[in-house]
Order: C-alpha cells, then sequence, then structure tokens
C-alpha cells in the first residue's frame, strides 16, 4: 500500500508540474529582475536548448551553483581527456561564470531545466545523455522519473544529505524509495552520508571523500594581487568570507572593536550575494567606518577600514591577502560553507556553530588544530585578536589547515573509480566513432 501510494504522489507530481508550467513565466522574470536569471538565456529554463547537440556518446553533469561546480571540475576534466561530450547545467548566473572561467568551450554550458515535465522532456529530447552525472544534493524528483523512464543511468557524486533535508525524506521514505531506486550508484562524501542514502533506499551506495578536498586553490590575477598588496602594506588584516545577512555587520563591529589594539587593521568582507553590496556600504557607513568596494576598483587608503569584496570569482585573491578567515553562513545563518578553499591558501579558518553542512570536514580541522568555532560576535573578537596577536600560534594553525586538506585527498580518484563502469562504454563508442569517421 505505502509503494502504491508513493507512486501515486509521484504521478501527481508530475501532473502538477505540467498543471502549473503555464504559470511559471513570472517567477521566472522575476529571478531575472533580481539579477538570478540570465536574461538572454532564459530559455534554457524551459529545457530549449541554446546549442545543437554534438554527434558521438554525451554525458549530462549537474552543479547547482558554485561550490558544486569548482567540486566537480577534476571530475569533468578527467573525462574529456577521453573524447566523450559533457554538457554541465547549473542553476546560478555566478557558476556559469565559474564553469566559464575554469572550463571554457571544452563543455557545452546549459542552465538546468526547471524541474517540471516539459522543460525536462524537452531538455532530454534534444540532448539525448547516454549517462547522468548529479552532484552533491540536487534531488529533483521529474529529472529522477524522467531519466529513469529513458533508461538513462543516473550517478550521484559527492553525495550528501544535510540534517534538515534527511529529517524531510525520512518522513517521505518511500517517495524517497520509489526516487532513488532511479540511481545507478550513489558516491557520498562521508560515511554518515552514505548511511542516510542508504537508509532512503539507494543501492549500491560507497563512500569517496569530499571532492572539494582534490580541487585546485581558487585562481587569482597576479597582477591585482600585487597592486591591492603594494596598498595594503604592512597593515594586519583578516577577512570574513562567504558571510550571509547579519554576519557583515558582525565583522565590522569586530574591526570596531579590535582597531585600537591593531593599529592601521584591514577586514576583508566577502558577501556570498555580491548584490547586496549597495545596502552593505551604507550599512557599514552608518557604523563610522570607510568602506573601498572593490568592484568599483575603489583604492586602499591608510584609513580605510573595510575591503568590501563585492565581485565575483576573487575568491583567490581575497585569501591571498590574509592569515586568518572567518567563514560564513555560520554565525547567523545554518549549513555553513566550504572551509577547505581557504585552508588550501594558508589561512588559519573561524567558523561560527553552524556548520552542519560541511560537519566532516570542519571536524576534520578542528581534530588537527586547522579550525576555530566561535559561539557569537565577542568570541569571534577574541579569537581574530589572538590570531593576530600571536604569529606563532597562527601559522601552527595555518600548517595543521593545510595537513588536513592533504589528508583528505583521493577522493577524485574514488569517484572516478565508481564511475568507470559507466564511463567505460562511452569511452569506447567515442573512440570507435572516431575511427570510424577517419
Amino acid at each position: 500500500m505505502s509503494e502504491r501510494w508513493a507512486r501515486a504522489m509521484l504521478t501527481a507530481y508530475r501532473f502538477a508540474g505540467a498543471a502549473a508550467y503555464p504559470l511559471i513565466g513570472p517567477y521566472v522574470a522575476w529571478r531575472t529582475s533580481q539579477g538570478k536569471e540570465d536574461r538572454a538565456r532564459s530559455r534554457e529554463r524551459y529545457g530549449m536548448a541554446g546549442r545543437p547537440r554534438p554527434e558521438g556518446p554525451l554525458i549530462w553533469m549537474h552543479a547547482a551553483s558554485v561550490g558544486e561546480t569548482i567540486a566537480v571540475v577534476p571530475v569533468i576534466e578527467s573525462i574529456l581527456d577521453y573524447g566523450v561530450n559533457i554538457v554541465l547545467t547549473t542553476g546560478t548566473v555566478t557558476s556559469a561564470q565559474v564553469a566559464e572561467e575554469r572550463l571554457g568551450n571544452r563543455i557545452i554550458h546549459q542552465y538546468v531545466p526547471l524541474d517540471l515535465k516539459p522543460a525536462v522532456s524537452r531538455f532530454l529530447d534534444h540532448w539525448r545523455p547516454d549517462l547522468a552525472i548529479i552532484a552533491e544534493s540536487e534531488i529533483w524528483p521529474m529529472t529522477i522519473l524522467e531519466l529513469g523512464a529513458r533508461h538513462v543511468p543516473q550517478v550521484l557524486i559527492n553525495g550528501r544529505l544535510s540534517d534538515r533535508s534527511f529529517k524531510s525524506w525520512k518522513k517521505r521514505s518511500h517517495i524517497a524509495e520509489a526516487l532513488f531506486e532511479n540511481m545507478a550508484h550513489v558516491v557520498a562524501q562521508s560515511d554518515v552520508d552514505g548511511e542516510r542514502f542508504r537508509s532512503l533506499g539507494a543501492r549500491p551506495v560507497t563512500v569517496s571523500g569530499n571532492l572539494k578536498g582534490d580541487t585546485a586553490p581558487p585562481p587569482v590575477d597576479e597582477k591585482a594581487l600585487h597592486a591591492l598588496r603594494r596598498q595594503i602594506g604592512s597593515r594586519p588584516t583578516w577577512a570574513a568570507i562567504s558571510t550571509h545577512e547579519g554576519e557583515e555587520v558582525v565583522a565590522a563591529e569586530v574591526h570596531a572593536a579590535l582597531q585600537s589594539r591593531h593599529r592601521g587593521l584591514l577586514t576583508i568582507i566577502v558577501p556570498r550575494h555580491p548584490d547586496r553590496a549597495e545596502a552593505l556600504t551604507e550599512q557599514i557607513s552608518g557604523m563610522g567606518l570607510k568602506v573601498a568596494r572593490r568592484s568599483k576598483d575603489e583604492r586602499l587608503t591608510p584609513d580605510t577600514d573595510i575591503l568590501l569584496g563585492d565581485t565575483i570569482g576573487e575568491m583567490g585573491l581575497y585569501l591571498r591577502l590574509t592569515e586568518i578567515a572567518f567563514v560564513g553562513r555560520s554565525l547567523t545563518s545554518e549549513g555553513g560553507q566550504n572551509p577547505l578553499e581557504p585552508a588550501m591558501l594558508e589561512t588559519a579558518v573561524l567558523a561560527g556553530r553552524n556548520v552542519q553542512n560541511f560537519r566532516e570536514a570542519y571536524q576534520r580541522l578542528l581534530d588537527r588544530g586547522g579550525a576555530k568555532l566561535v559561539r557569537d560576535r565577542d568570541m569571534l573578537a577574541g579569537a581574530v585578536n589572538f590570531l593576530l596577536s600571536n604569529e606563532v600560534a597562527r601559522h601552527e594553525m595555518i600548517a595543521a589547515g593545510s595537513a588536513t586538506v592533504d589528508e583528505m585527498r583521493g577522493a577524485l580518484a574514488h569517484t572516478l573509480r565508481s564511475l568507470e563502469p559507466y564511463i567505460q562504454p562511452l569511452i569506447v563508442k567515442s573512440r570507435l566513432k572516431g575511427a570510424n569517421g577517419r
């Protein structure tokens, strides 16, 4: 009865999505007006292809946002070496920019279709993927069901389930099982994630570790780095990166509390969503602090208090300007952001306690001494003050973070081994096509 009910619910979801499809235009238009959609390519969200399908085998790779996109770049590069075509979908404008910067025209980028039957069907009719590889926690019922109906193998890599998502799926375990039975393989980030996927009916499940540990450090424009370092000189610095609403003010308050103890202190604030820069500038300036915006190329002067990193794709620049980084979405929001990028770029990592989405990475950093969690603004101020004042302790923390990242490498090799049974036939097919074409 429960299985029949689950399938009935998924069927209802399918028909509800089809019914809602004609009404979705205003929603996409609103997102476009907020800068969350690419106006010139909005048709792709309805499954309308922006490019022709290339001849030969093709893999559909999906990564939701910036972090997921960066994590799958090494996987994509490894597959491209074998001559298999890849169409990469992402869901945000910023992730599309990252895909362009890191992969260029070696892949075909499209915005992911809305999880509604007309959009998904149109997308699949055009691209006809031989394999679908999905990154992290992107579980879209209609997409999974449509791929299953077409007998396209689906593999979830770097899979994770947050506490909230797992709790939600457990309440709908029969629906979860009806979806996960369409998965050919789940490659989970951690033992905890692996066990969660198994309990929801996924088979087989293997554990790879976190692909984010195998990524290269974020790149930097050396000319821009040299120019900013020259402007900063010998001033002490610290950064608050990937911040969410409320955390920028906390960082500014920490700056105000510490500037008398650390003469010339410069605080670098990098909001997760740069479109909030105008409001943040007004808010922080209202606290009596002088702000320089990176997007406007405003020069850092001796009396600049805050460098506001309101640009996309320059995390490598901001992290190379300091040895202390607070990682946001962990004090005033929940879930946390990836601490491995700052660790691999030799910064001591600080964060709030709400880091559930990166639990294993933080646990390893904490065990090694490469990170410290703080309870509130005052505790953050104390931690920043301590690290600014104690060079030996700061460098010990930095070394511990680098060692942790080195220990966590290996997820890429494991993931590629798990993908081999699905990719190898496509490699053979691609080579045969090449041989026949000559």
